[in-house]
């Protein structure tokens, strides 16, 4: 070995022991014949010091050294002398003198300082992630991801799962997002898919009758990244067969508790968790995933607009929608820039208008006022139980629409007028969802996926008279409103599955086409079983308290999915074009996106 001790584990017991350390240069101080350096590799930080008179070779070498140069150091570990010991470092009351000193590797002027935590472009600290994972910030979130996951895979091997690697190269059916392809040499014209989830393959695998199953697993999925969501993630991946709802539900509530407990700073707000219905959640949040740190509820606006002469509410009623409100504190005098916000947040939610009031002592500031009674101000007031100062804001809608419109402008609020309880974490568990959703295109699809069963076998009925009625055995967890995990009691049977995706405009011949391997398999014996998927990178980033889900992967790509690392994707040759059976159809962009 090249060291003897890492940079974090010298301690004053150690004094008059000699030691070899490696590590990069973190900070020098030059004070003529007397030179520091701090030494620092993962584990910690060691100060070094060399002195012109004891050493003039070692000396000089430190001298020369400069940040982020890679050292060999030997030396003798003595106390530091009194008034100079730093307490902020596990290494403090000690240093190294040093007796010999090699230079490993010297090193460019990094790009941006490792020894600070400014800001820094996130598209030059991905270009440069060697030299971004040297700062603390970044190295302490790697850590906490390493100790989630092994701590995730100790939880379920001791309750006897096992652990499965299923295969990454699959048949193509984008039944959510895009698919990232790959193209077949061996079989010009087909290509493989990189998997969204494992999810026929988990179920089959219960099918084989293995039991209990997790797994660690990569999925690809080629839709728009945000701040929470990127082209390629981990995600935790259990089944189970012979398993109620409820046992999957407990399971979570218990593995995600104990995650929290051990590696956050932050406690939970309430235990057990709560639960909400899936219509519970989105008539009082707005939201399938509601952020519990803060109390405001949507409020229901519909019955202060009897007969009302004002016709956006009036036509909106009529056709069987709903008036969604919320109240903003302290807001009555809003200025139009922030209303404006509002109107434009809600919109983006597909909502046609935001409508406004703001309560002032007797006076009532809205646009709308003129076309409302005395009566239904005094309702929307009443209703809504703002206060004077306070502001209502409110959507006209079909129910989903403006609940969740609402619901977006819930969470604005509760981020811009530090409505959230920023010191706790709130994690809630949501069940009964609707098991189909309607398509732009009017017809229905599935809500979650279609392997999820229906909640009762009832549920069927109501294909044939009220689709939208039939719920399913989904359930979801939101920690911080954020969806986290989330999974189902799977369909067992094929004339059950193929009465699903019948409805949803798959018929037989193209069902067998697309799911063959699960619907064959389901007719040789496959149990009732259920799981759930966690995605891996939402866990740590709301545990490590970021935003940005890129800064808890070790190589990540910006928000238009570029990675400046590795100056990908990037051109094959024509020879491998050709090999592939492939021809590219325009010209390729000879400009790589900057992302940001």
């Amino acid at each position: 070995m090249l060291r003897t001790r890492t940079c974090g584990d010298v301690r004053a017991e150690h004094a008059g022991s000699e030691v070899t350390l490696c590590g990069w240069v973190h900070t020098r101080r030059d004070h003529g014949d007397l030179t520091f350096i701090d030494l620092r590799d993962r584990y910690g930080i060691t100060q070094i010091v060399a002195t012109a008179q004891d050493r003039a070779e070692v000396h000089a070498a430190l001298k020369d050294a400069r940040s982020e140069w890679v050292l060999r150091v030997r030396g003798t570990v003595r106390p530091r002398p009194e008034g100079t010991r730093n307490p902020k470092l596990a290494t403090g009351d000690v240093e190294v003198l040093a007796s010999a000193v090699e230079v490993l590797n010297a090193a460019k002027t990094p790009p941006f300082y490792v020894n600070e935590e400014g800001q820094v472009d996130e598209t030059l600290r991905w270009k440069y992630r060697y030299i971004d994972l040297r700062r603390e910030r970044s190295r302490e979130i790697m850590r906490l991801r390493h100790e989630v996951v092994a701590w995730i895979r100790a939880y379920f091997i001791e309750r006897g799962f096992w652990e499965i690697e299923t295969t990454n190269m699959i048949r193509g059916d984008p039944t959510g997002a895009r698919d990232f392809v790959v193209p077949s040499r061996y079989h010009p014209g087909k290509f493989w898919a990189l998997p969204q989830s494992p999810q026929q393959l988990k179920q089959i695998l219960m099918y084989g009758g293995i039991d209990k199953y997790f797994q660690i697993a990569r999925a690809y999925r080629d839709e728009d990244p945000r701040a929470d969501r990127v082209y390629e993630h981990s995600q935790l991946d259990v089944e189970m067969s012979f398993v109620e709802r409820e046992d999957v539900m407990a399971l979570i509530e218990d593995v995600y508790t104990k995650v929290i407990e051990r590696f956050s700073a932050k406690p939970l707000m309430a235990k057990p968790w709560p639960r909400l219905t899936f219509a519970d959640a989105m008539r009082r949040y707005g939201s399938d995933k509601p952020d519990l740190r803060f109390g405001t509820e949507l409020v229901d606006l519909t019955g202060a607009f009897p007969d009302s002469a004002f016709a956006v509410v009036r036509e909106a009623i009529a056709k069987g929608g709903v008036v969604r409100g919320i109240v903003a504190p302290g807001k009555a005098d809003a200025a139009r820039k922030e209303i404006d916000g509002w109107a434009e947040v809600a919109k983006r939610k597909g909502a046609k208008g935001l409508l406004t009031f703001g309560f002032a002592g007797s006076e009532v500031r809205s646009p709308v006022a003129k076309f409302l009674s005395a009566a239904e101000l005094a309702a929307i007031r009443g209703r809504s139980g703002a206060r004077d100062g306070d502001m209502v804001l409110a959507v006209a809608d079909g129910e989903r629409h403006a609940s969740e419109a609402v619901g977006t402008l819930r969470q604005q609020l509760g981020e811009t007028l530090g409505l959230i309880d920023a010191s706790k974490h709130a994690a809630v568990l949501i069940y009964d969802f609707p098991l189909l959703e309607r398509t732009p295109a009017g017809g229905w699809t599935f809500s979650h996926n279609p392997f999820s069963g229906p909640l009762t076998p009832d549920e069927l009925a109501w294909l044939g008279t009220d689709p939208s009625r039939a719920r399913s055995s989904q359930y979801d967890f939101a920690l911080d409103g954020r969806e986290t995990a989330g999974g189902s009691i799977r369909i067992h049977q094929r004339p059950v599955q193929e009465r699903i995706l019948e409805f949803m405009g798959i018929p037989k011949a193209e069902a067998q086409q697309r799911f063959g391997a699960i619907l064959d398999a389901l007719e040789y014996g496959a149990p009732p079983e259920g799981g759930f998927a966690g995605g891996i990178e939402r866990l740590v980033m709301t545990i490590a308290g970021t935003e940005n889900i890129r800064e808890v992967q070790a190589f990540p790509k910006t928000q238009t999915g570029y990675d400046p690392l590795l100056d990908a994707p990037a051109p094959i040759t024509p020879g491998e074009l050709d090999e592939l059976g492939l021809r590219v159809v325009g010209k390729p962009q000879e400009k790589r996106p900057s992302g940001g």
